[in-house]
């Protein structure tokens, strides 16, 4: 049966695989301290254009996001869409670090000026907590992506309330190959106080590299990142995953495919006369159907239910680093069977 249903299930790109192979009996120092993690490291200070940011490469996104989020005082709390990774799929983390995430209502899984202007309306006094995060992702958890434009409004009224800007990036490679994006790393890294690059979800056995340009929040991060469990001993397998995928185009080549097979079901969907759930431009496809539908699609495709309402579902096709031609091929007969005229 074919497979729609995540952009992790997969392994790894080969060639980081052989990169792994190559160097597996070499001796190197732990946590984080080897060469090939500098070298990983300091490539992404490269992409950035910022010798100043601080890196740490992670295991993996739910990590990283308690980890950065944790460093904030007991009393203050982080902004998210109430579509957020950390507020619907991360099983109460943020929470769990004694940290509120204030959950907004939104369009398009993004967060704009007028949202978070609200929210500090509300949040007044000592006895509440206190928002001083605003938590978003691109790609976002619904596909769509945020601009240039956006990005700097968000800057300016994160500015204005003293707010840190996090960005999750796990679909950071598929929003910047992606049809409408002028964002680039370098852009990204101004605008944001943190933000990471996602290699689970983008050809990596796992990792994520999470670059702080904020001052502020760099100091004794590394506890942090201990305290919660995030330190990996072996921390090598991050640094030779990343340098190989980060040392030439590699990384931005695999989310560029994981778009051009989405694309390539968008479009079979919108000549059946489909509508997407929401208009996404990355490698995530939502479409809402019946729910005996939904259940017919599921006999023959590997795909998730994103959301369950009382008579339909809607459901989720991702495509990834390894997605296959032929694969993408049967799945739109598929949707010719189910949908054609």
């Amino acid at each position: 049966m074919i497979s729609f249903n995540n952009d992790y299930s997969e392994g790894c790109n080969p060639k980081i695989l052989e990169a792994l192979t190559k160097t597996n009996l070499e001796s190197t120092v732990g946590y984080g301290e080897d060469e090939y993690t500098n070298k990983a490291i300091n490539r992404i200070k490269e992409l950035v254009n910022d010798q100043n940011v601080f890196v740490h490469l992670m295991v993996g996104g739910t990590i990283t996001n308690l980890t950065v989020i944790s460093g904030l005082r007991p009393y203050e709390a982080v902004i998210s869409c109430d579509t957020g990774h950390i507020n619907v799929h991360e099983t109460g983390a943020i929470e769990a670090t004694g940290h509120k995430v204030i959950a907004v209502k939104n369009e398009l899984a993004k967060l704009t000026p007028e949202l978070i202007s609200e929210v500090m309306f509300n949040h007044t006094d000592y006895h509440m907590v206190k928002p001083k995060m605003v938590y978003i992702s691109n790609s976002t958890e619904y596909g769509t992506i945020y601009t240039k434009a956006e990005l700097i409004k968000l800057r300016e009224v994160c500015d204005q309330y003293g707010l840190y800007l996090y960005m999750d990036g796990a679909r950071i490679a598929s929003a910047l190959t992606s049809k409408g994006n002028d964002l680039d790393l370098a852009t990204i890294n101004k605008l944001c106080d943190a933000f990471y690059l996602g290699g689970t979800k983008n050809g990596l056995l796992f990792g994520e590299a999470l670059v702080i340009r904020n001052e502020e929040m760099q100091p004794d991060f590394k506890f942090l990142v201990k305290q919660h469990g995030g330190l990996l001993a072996k921390g090598r397998l991050l640094g030779v995953q990343f340098y190989e995928a980060l040392k030439d185009d590699l990384f931005f080549e695999m989310g560029k495919h994981a778009n051009e097979m989405a694309n390539l079901i968008r479009d079979n969907l919108k000549s059946l006369g489909i509508k997407e759930y929401m208009p996404s431009v990355t490698n995530q496809i939502f479409i809402e159907v019946s729910n005996a539908l939904a259940l017919a699609i599921h006999n023959e495709v590997i795909c998730d239910d994103f959301i369950s309402f009382k008579d339909t579902r809607v459901i989720r096709f991702v495509t990834s680093f390894a997605t296959k031609l032929e694969d993408v091929l049967e799945l739109n007969k598929i949707m010719h069977k189910f949908f054609r005229k």
